[in-house]
Parts: structure tokens; C-alpha cells; sequence
């Protein structure tokens, strides 16, 4: 995945994607954010929460890893001072302590997608937000990806060359990944899709059909090479409670009436007693 993001067509992902994830996240709210995976991309650059962090795959040392992924010719990311390695299947936080997450191809590319998406949603605070972007299959790089590996399987594709996106990845359908956050009590606030040129290699004929863009934006929006979901976590029977009053308000005496039969007759009392006097 880092030595594809370094051609035109992942620069071309990486642009989308870094303009995308920036428009949803800058107005989340909280104290603690996390990024899952994929150093190339500064998912959480435009969020204003006190404290982010990197979580990369423990799995391997940082230098070795990127050594491994990306290649001899493929430059290293610069990993912020937050950055630590951990498994995506037992993230090192408590129960409920994050107030965001955001997954750029993490499902994909994880041990079990099922597993990482459940510890995304232990982590999180009732109310948080998780936003995953990843691979459309059903788009014209998805169709692509399937024909090569079909070709591959049959022995025309030799050692993976056909393949136009990683091969390692286990792309997942929107709609698919949607049923997997209502079964894991999420509430799917928005997405969007995006990247509608065809599957082409070199950066001239990408921009030969720039003009797709707004067509497959407006005709054929669910066909996108990417997409981007934000989903917030719901806690079903949660009530808000104020504080306890230790005691009860104490009601009010009702006011005294005084009559105006009982002063005529205190009146009359007093002259009786005056004449008795003289």
C-alpha cells in the first residue's frame, strides 16, 4: 500500500481522501482522537481535540515495517511524536475513553476487519464518531482488481503485475459495512464517494478525464473507486440525570387573612370596656 499511494493514481486517492477526512473531522468535538494505520495520510491534521495519536501495527518495528510495505524506492512518512505501535485487535485504551476515530483503509488491510471494528467501538464514548474510508469494489478500479485476479488465478497474471490496486487488501462494499456498524449499535451519519476517472497508470491520462469528476459526482455517485462513511455511536436507554438535591424545597407558609368582621368586633369590645371604666 505505500510504495501504490507513491503513483499517480494514490496521489490521486491521497488528495481526495486528505480533503474529504479533513471536512468531517474538523468539527468533532472532544478531548481524544486516534487514527488507525496508514502514516501516509494526516487524517486528524484539521481536528482541534487536545490530545491525537498515530496507532500503528506492533506486528514489526517502525523502520522495518515501512521497509517491508513500501520499498527501496518509497520514502518514509514522518510519524508525529504521537505515534506508538499497538495491535488494532486490543488498542491500549480504556472502555468508552476516545472521542473519535478515524480508520483510512484500516479494515482492509486488518487480520479480522470484525474484530478491529469491535474494539473501535469498545474504545469509543457513547456519542463518538468513527470515520472509514476505504476501496469501492463496485466502481471501475473495483471491476479492474477482479479481473486481474481472475487472471491471476488462471496464469496470465504472472506475479501480480494485472492487479491495478494492493493485492493484499480485502475490499469491503459500502453497503456491507454499513450492516456491520448497525449490528454494532452505530448510527450511520453521513459519507460520500469519490475518484471517478478509470483505472489508468499515468498521470496524463488521469487528468485527460478530469472532467468525470463532476459527471460520475452527479450521474453515478454510488460508483466511486473511494468512499467515506461516518457513523456515531449510539447507547441505547441512556438518560441524562442532574445533580441530586440531598434535601426537599421546603413550601411556604400560606399568608394569614384577617377579616374584617373580626376588627368590628374588637372594635366593640373596646368601647364596652372604656364606658365600664368611667
Amino acid at each position: 500500500m505505500p510504495r501504490w499511494l507513491q503513483t499517480p493514481p494514490g496521489r490521486y486517492v491521497l488528495d481526495w481522501e486528505q480533503a474529504r477526512i479533513d471536512a468531517h473531522v474538523a468539527d468533532v468535538f472532544g478531548f481524544h482522537a486516534l487514527q488507525l494505520g496508514m502514516p501516509e495520510i494526516d487524517a486528524l491534521r484539521a481536528n482541534r481535540m487536545p490530545h491525537r495519536w498515530l496507532a500503528r501495527p506492533g506486528a514489526l518495528p517502525a523502520a522495518e515495517g515501512d521497509a517491508a510495505d513500501a520499498g527501496e524506492g518509497a520514502p518514509t512518512p514522518a510519524l508525529p511524536a504521537t505515534s506508538l505501535l499497538c495491535d488494532f485487535e486490543a488498542l491500549p485504551f480504556p472502555s468508552q475513553s476516545l472521542d473519535l476515530v478515524v480508520l483510512p483503509h484500516t479494515l482492509e488491510f486488518a487480520r479480522d476487519a470484525h474484530h478491529t471494528l469491535r474494539e473501535v467501538e469498545r474504545v469509543l464514548v457513547p456519542e463518538g464518531r468513527v470515520v472509514i474510508v476505504g476501496f469501492n469494489p463496485a466502481s471501475l478500479w473495483g471491476l479492474r482488481q477482479w479481473g486481474g485476479r481472475w487472471s491471476r488465478r488462471l496464469g496470465a497474471g504472472g506475479n501480480g503485475a494485472s492487479l491495478f490496486l494492493p493485492r493484499a487488501g480485502e475490499f469491503i462494499a459500502n453497503r456491507r459495512l454499513r450492516d456491520w456498524l448497525r449490528l454494532l449499535s452505530f448510527e450511520v451519519e453521513g459519507g460520500a464517494f469519490g475518484c471517478y476517472r478509470p483505472a489508468l497508470r499515468s498521470q496524463p491520462w488521469l487528468d485527460r478525464w478530469g472532467w468525470m469528476e463532476k459527471a460520475g459526482d452527479r450521474w453515478w455517485p454510488m460508483f466511486g473507486a473511494v468512499y467515506l462513511v461516518t457513523a456515531v455511536k449510539r447507547v441505547r436507554g441512556m438518560r441524562l440525570i442532574g445533580l441530586a438535591r440531598s434535601k426537599a424545597p421546603k413550601s411556604r407558609a400560606a399568608p394569614a387573612v384577617v377579616s374584617h368582621r373580626h376588627c368590628e368586633l374588637h372594635r366593640d369590645l373596646r368601647r364596652e370596656l372604656s364606658e365600664e371604666l368611667e
